[in-house]
């Protein structure tokens, strides 16, 4: 079954499905409270997972039904070793517009200008803190880790925009709320603050660590007046951007505990073993890594996953689609 370049495939409610969260590994050197237990999980086994030729395989067959923009993620993806051949593979697929990546930034002082060669147009990185024994704390790992460094080495690398990912926990790292927002006020880095998913065996984490976006926002204002703002050039996704009077960046928020954003979904995700998810905290997987291995044509099996694509997440109800931890679909 083919379909012709130029062809945009909808859901069953019609929302336009254009972008490819491709998780890589579903290994992390990081063991963030809110991702991942101190202890790890059971690991994939390593036939189990995709190699690049077959991720690169499946994006193409995917591409001409619609499919434009792929960010890369974990687990954390810069652990697997040469990252920046995939990058380049995917660069070379047909009709592909975006290629981005989502990292702890751990690795991104080495890796942000040979991944800029290979094709990379952008970047997410994940910073709950800007203090060192803080960062420990919450990765409960002790590895070397400076964000605002890691920030400047891939803006002087020509990654654009970045963006800098947040999850605000009451008690634990929401007194830096206003220190991160005012990397706007002196870098054209977009901050973003998200509220705490508690999910799986998180459960240490609960409502009462969710700091609502409202209440970030009033923080925020402390800095000067916020005005609402389009946000970066590309990559918006589900946050509400804001901009400080006279700031060369923006801050945002991005709500799945007090406003979900599935209405405007316009994203499946492909699990280091092959499988395709419809919705981050829906139990609905599509198993592409066995019909692939076997030459089967994976189009008939793609039309119908986003057939089935639910029309949101339950997260407000904690079901999680059978999660234990955020970094087993990358975020």
């Amino acid at each position: 079954m083919t379909m012709p370049a130029g062809t945009t495939l909808t859901d069953q409610f019609g929302r336009r499905i254009e972008y490819l969260r491709i998780s890589v590994t579903d290994r992390c050197n990081f063991r963030c409270v809110y991702c991942m237990p101190e202890e790890g999980l059971a690991w994939l086994p390593k036939q189990d997972i995709l190699s690049y030729e077959e991720i690169t395989e499946i994006v193409g067959q995917l591409a001409p039904l619609g499919l434009r923009r792929l960010r890369i993620t974990g687990g954390e993806p810069t652990i697997r070793p040469n990252l920046a051949a995939l990058v380049r593979m995917l660069r070379d697929v047909p009709l592909i517009e975006d290629i981005a990546l989502s990292t702890n930034g751990v690795r991104m002082t080495e890796l942000a200008e040979p991944l800029v060669a290979a094709g990379l147009d952008r970047v997410n990185m994940s910073a709950d803190s800007l203090r060192p024994d803080r960062i420990a704390a919450i990765a409960r790992r002790n590895l070397p880790f400076d964000p605002i460094r890691s920030a400047t080495a891939m803006e002087r690398a020509g990654l654009a925009p970045i963006k800098i990912n947040t999850v605000v926990m009451r008690g634990i790292n929401d007194d830096e709320v206003e220190d991160f927002a005012r990397l706007t006020l002196e870098h054209p880095w977009h901050v973003r603050f998200i509220e705490l998913m508690p999910v799986g065996d998180m459960r240490s984490l609960t409502w009462e660590h969710v700091v609502p976006s409202e209440e970030i926002l009033d923080r925020l204002s402390a800095l000067g007046s916020l005005a609402a703002d389009d946000g970066p050039a590309r990559g918006i996704g589900p946050a509400k951007f804001y901009r400080v009077a006279g700031a060369p960046g923006t801050v945002g928020v991005i709500t799945p505990m007090t406003h979900t954003y599935c209405g405007s979904c316009n994203r499946v995700r492909l699990t280091a073993d092959g499988r395709l998810r419809t919705c981050l905290y829906g139990d609905h997987e599509v198993n592409l890594r066995d019909p692939l291995r076997a030459g089967a044509d994976l189009v008939p099996l793609y039309v119908k996953a986003l057939a089935e694509k639910p029309l949101e997440h339950h997260l407000l109800q904690m079901q999680v689609g059978g999660l234990r931890a955020l970094s087993q679909v990358g975020g």
